[in-house]
């Protein structure tokens, strides 16, 4: 049987972190978990950091385990750094774990690294199962823990608590005793004091038994995956509506767990229902499902989108030039030849005949603009235009247009106006392109 060393080693050498060249950071509550885990890894490589969030929640108490943490990191000769939480942050589990992740992740930034190890371990695991069971969860919430995700590692997810507390005891470590882990108002305390050891009288395993429940899980929700990278546009309304109800289901589930909102069988059916009640809108509806988030559903597509707050942009072109507004660039070049080919209307490029304008503006849409669309006999309102163009209605306060007055002239990957239409040569060549960050 591997020994805990021995596990984080192979860990470690799993994501290539035993030898690289930049700092680890380690996560260090001084507990048993981060403790031992800070123990082991220091002794595997050098240019080790240990960084504490202090809560400052407890008082004292709180303080005093600061200070066992840097006295600990300075017997070591590890690194240490700290930060206090900030007293605004609401005293809830949701809000502390927020900013924790924030903490890690700048301290990330200042110390140049991209690998933080936490001290999740197998106990964790399990009662996170537990705790997504009892609130409400699909075959992917049974996966449990992830082992990696992004820059965060848990090399002791394998790694039972007693397992822990034997390798702390073995090497004369003294953990910080954190007496709100005694608190049973905390859901994760209960599921640890009252629940797990219910769950071992009738089967003392009960712990490997949920781990080996994640790991079953996280191998079907793989193959699951894979099978979902072979469609061809899952939210492409047409497609999704012919989907099974199973499939429906999981790629709601996919748009739910991308936006970070919290899964809810009733509100994925009710999800489901509305973009079948939805499938034919040209221009699109929404339906609130999280806190400025909507899904949006029309004939030709599914999205989750943001809160779509209206902008208001203008931009004189006076000449030409090149010309920046909001996220984009605008260019307007004078040109006295036919181009081999003209571009579609989908294209961001257009040759056009502005001889007869003057005072153009590039701007966002307002109330009173009218087109008059290529090859029309008359003007009509934007709005209209727009909504034949199947603009998802979310998306078209982001348009930008080329305008004279309340005149539409230009709306790139849509279309010209008649109006500036080329008959023998263009005068000039527009073109609309996205800034690269």
């Amino acid at each position: 049987m591997e020994s805990i060393s021995e596990k984080v080693r192979d860990f470690l050498e799993s994501y290539g972190l035993i030898d690289s060249k930049f700092p680890i950071l380690i996560a260090f509550s001084g507990g048993f978990d981060s403790m031992c885990l800070l123990d082991i890894v220091s002794k595997l490589r050098n240019n080790v950091i240990a960084i504490h969030l202090n809560h400052g929640w407890r008082g004292a108490e709180s303080d005093r385990e600061e200070e066992n943490c840097r006295q600990f990191c300075a017997e070591q000769q590890i690194e240490f750094y700290s930060e206090r939480l900030p007293s605004d942050v609401k005293k809830t589990e949701t809000a502390a774990r927020e900013a924790r992740y924030t903490f890690l992740k700048k301290c990330a930034e200042k110390f140049n690294s991209n690998a933080v190890l936490m001290a999740h371990n197998a106990n964790d695991n399990a009662e996170t199962l537990i705790y997504r069971i009892a609130k409400g969860t699909g075959t992917k919430g049974l996966c449990g823990i992830a082992p990696q995700r992004g820059i965060f590692y848990r090399p002791l997810l394998d790694v039972k608590r007693e397992e822990i507390e034997k390798h702390c005891k073995e090497n004369n470590l003294k953990p910080n005793c954190d007496s709100s882990n005694e608190n049973t108002l905390y859901k994760r305390n209960l599921i640890r004091k009252e629940i797990i050891p219910q769950m071992e009288k009738i089967n003392p395993l009960s712990i490997d038994m949920i781990n080996s429940l994640s790991q079953n899980a996280s191998i079907d929700n793989e193959l699951i995956s894979e099978y979902l990278k072979t469609l061809d546009r899952p939210y492409a309304t047409e497609n999704f509506i012919n989907y099974t109800k199973a499939l429906q289901t999981r790629l709601v589930y996919n748009l739910f767990e991308n936006g970070g909102i919290e899964i809810d069988k009733n509100k994925i059916l009710r999800t489901i229902n509305f973009i079948h009640e939805n499938k034919g809108a040209k221009s699109g509806k929404t339906l609130a499902v999280a806190q400025n988030l909507y899904i949006f559903v029309n004939c030709h597509q599914i999205e989750l989108i943001k809160t779509c707050q209206k902008q208001d942009l203008e931009l004189e072109i006076p000449s030409e030039g090149e010309y920046e507004l909001g996220n984009k660039v605008f260019e307007i070049v004078k040109c006295t030849q036919k181009p081999d080919e003209f571009p579609a209307d989908k294209d961001q490029t257009a040759y056009v005949n502005l001889s007869n304008y003057s005072g153009l503006t590039l701007r966002t849409r307002r109330e009173g603009d009218i087109i008059k669309p290529l090859g029309a006999s008359g003007s009509q309102k934007l709005k209209k235009y727009l909504n034949e163009k199947k603009v998802p209605q979310h998306k078209k306060s982001e348009l930008l247009f080329l305008a004279s007055g309340k005149e539409i002239l230009w709306a790139p990957s849509l279309g010209i106006s008649d109006r500036i239409k080329v008959v023998t040569n263009p005068t000039h060549m527009l073109k609309l392109v996205i800034k690269e960050n």
